[in-house]
């Protein structure tokens, strides 16, 4: 197993550590996909967008959600009640547009699609990458996953980064996001003990495969 590297982002310069080493992947020559994996509520958004943000346009941020399926699709499967779990995603479409990315047609962008998490559905062609932006960032819950469809997607990202959080501030924080949204708290607390926690330890099982851990503050 290859050996993991540890990022401590808890101190007074938190993000330079991890700047820095994206900033090494963008510089790396060809195109670079980093992934930022890690439970739900973890943080992944939150530093994904940290360190596009950081890098100035030489970073597109691609997030796994726009592989959403939408709601419709949901129902019709009968898995409205277990979104988030692995195969409530087009794992497949996923794969194919990192496939896409890492190999960028050169004169024109990549559209990957978003996740508009007020109206709860993805949205297709919302993020353009590019072509000569060196560095893209994904982030999402199963890029460490080695089952089924997923598992293509470790092969496909240069490196992976876990992000490792206490689960009670975690937990606190997904109920507060899922309020934040409409769901009524005792509802968004239900929804978080029976689905969003079933998947958090099944993303928990690919955290040995990350290059990286990056313990965020609380």
């Amino acid at each position: 197993m290859p050996r993991m590297d540890f990022l401590d982002l808890t101190g007074a310069a938190a993000l330079t550590p991890a700047t820095d080493r994206a900033r090494r992947l963008a510089e790396a020559g060809a195109r670079r996909v980093l992934g930022i994996a890690g439970p739900p509520g973890a943080g992944k958004s939150t530093l994904a967008r940290w360190l596009a943000e950081a890098l100035e346009g030489r970073a597109a941020l691609v997030p796994m959600d726009g592989f959403h399926l939408a709601a419709a699709e949901l129902d019709r499967l009968g898995r409205a009640d277990r979104k988030g779990a692995p195969d409530t995603f087009d794992a497949p479409g996923y794969a194919a547009l990192l496939r896409r990315l890492r190999d960028p047609d050169p004169v024109h962008p990549v559209y990957a699609p978003a996740f508009d998490r007020a109206l709860e559905e993805p949205v297709a062609g919302a993020l353009p990458v590019a072509p000569d932006v060196p560095l893209v960032i994904t982030e999402g819950n199963y890029l460490l996953t080695d089952e089924g469809p997923w598992a293509p997607v470790r092969g496909l990202l240069d490196e992976v980064w876990y992000v490792d959080l206490d689960p009670e501030v975690r937990v606190r924080r997904l109920v507060e996001r899922h309020v934040r949204y409409g769901k009524p708290p005792a509802y968004a607390r239900a929804w978080v003990e029976r689905s969003d926690e079933a998947n958090a330890r099944l993303v928990e099982r690919g955290r040995d495969r990350a290059d990286v851990v990056v313990r965020l503050p609380s």
